[in-house]
């Protein structure tokens, strides 16, 4: 029996499709992705930045290729490094084909924007021969203009009438290993759109608020667009797409996945917003430890509260507790239970030794 029903999400059950190693759809974990933006011909900077995006936790990353000096650069750029990439084409059929004979292991197209039937079929059969997925990337910034004239403006049912005729373009030519996106910049058109889209298809959805802003705008935007849509069971892959580092990206979609009890990474920390009760400084403190716990990557709850109003029951639901007592007397927890009295000025180096215990004896396990 689960102890919280109010957290049980009911997925929804979707195909499962393989980008790479990783598996999408179906009973897989969730994954999070990203998107370099140094120049994809600067094979150096390219591979460099994905290692950064690796070591931050990204399952698949996707590289853009606008022409066929960035395609050729592909084979480089995968042979050093561990993540599936997904290259991302537009319009030109000739990139998605070559990208698919460099290794990528999807393609991001919309068929549509591609050509005639003859041009899909080449890059069908492009993908098929190289093991290689296909994302339908339905964006309302590149809606067809036969819908726009139809819509007058993108709304919901123009992505998904948009979504709808690309599918139907790969499974007319026998092909059925896709994922699909539809995103908008406006998280009520999102949000509607992919609910539709859910209610129509069981393939797996990408979700993503697109061109969601800076980071803390874009992800506050992308946590209440993916948020809800996640909570309603919608969706098998999400990137949150910011004027940001790309790491940003893949620490913001961890955070949204570890809100929702769905994919833990890393210390997650509850903590207060402080108040004239706090017998330590929370903020500074809080700033500190997330700095000094960044490395960690086994899933720790940690819970730093400065006084005993909420400190007691918020620590006895995680796995090291701190909560501010007087007479600079702060108690800390282990599992909610009282452990040890620490001074303020011992906080930092004390909640930082549990921790690093906690997670060997989790590795351990």
């Amino acid at each position: 029996m689960n102890v919280r029903p109010h957290r049980i999400i009911n997925r929804k059950k979707t195909r499962e499709i393989k980008v790479g190693k990783i598996s999408v759809g179906g009973n897989s974990q969730i994954s999070v992705q990203s998107m370099t933006n140094t120049l994809t011909t600067d094979v150096k900077a390219t591979v460099d930045q994905i290692h950064l995006l690796e070591e931050a936790g990204a399952d698949i990353v996707r590289v853009s290729c606008p022409d066929e000096e960035s395609t050729k650069a592909l084979k480089s750029i995968i042979k050093n490094v561990n993540v599936p990439i997904v290259a991302d084409i537009h319009f030109h059929y000739k990139r998605a084909i070559e990208a698919a004979e460099m290794g990528a292991s999807c393609l991001r197209i919309n068929p549509g924007n591609i050509g005639s039937n003859k041009r899909i079929l080449e890059v069908v059969k492009s993908a098929k021969d190289n093991n290689c997925s296909i994302r339908i990337g339905v964006n309302a910034g590149s809606l067809e203009k036969n819908l726009l004239e139809k819509y007058k403006e993108p709304c919901p049912e123009a992505l998904v009438e948009s979504a709808k005729y690309n599918i139907k373009l790969l499974e007319d030519n026998d092909f059925f290993n896709f994922k699909i996106s539809v995103k908008s910049s406006d998280i009520f058109l999102t949000v509607k759109a992919y609910k539709k889209l859910s209610k129509f298809c069981d393939y797996p959805l990408h979700l993503g608020v697109t061109e969601a802003g800076g980071l803390l705008t874009g992800s506050i935007k992308s946590s209440i667009g993916i948020g809800q849509l996640l909570m309603d069971g919608i969706g098998d892959t999400i990137r949150v797409s910011l004027s940001s580092d790309p790491v940003d990206e893949v620490k913001a979609g961890f955070e949204i996945l570890k809100s929702l009890g769905i994919r833990s990474r890393g210390v997650n920390i509850i903590s207060c917003p402080s108040c004239a009760r706090q017998a330590f400084p929370v903020i500074e403190t809080v700033k500190k430890l997330e700095k000094k716990l960044a490395h960690i990557k086994t899933p720790i709850n940690l819970s730093i509260i400065g006084c005993v109003v909420n400190g007691p029951g918020e620590a006895a639901l995680t796995d090291i507790g701190l909560t501010g007592g007087g007479q600079d007397s702060n108690l800390l927890y282990l599992s909610g239970i009282p452990h040890s009295k620490v001074p303020s000025s011992k906080i930092i180096e004390r909640v930082v030794e549990l921790v690093e215990e906690r997670v060997k004896q989790k590795d351990q396990n």
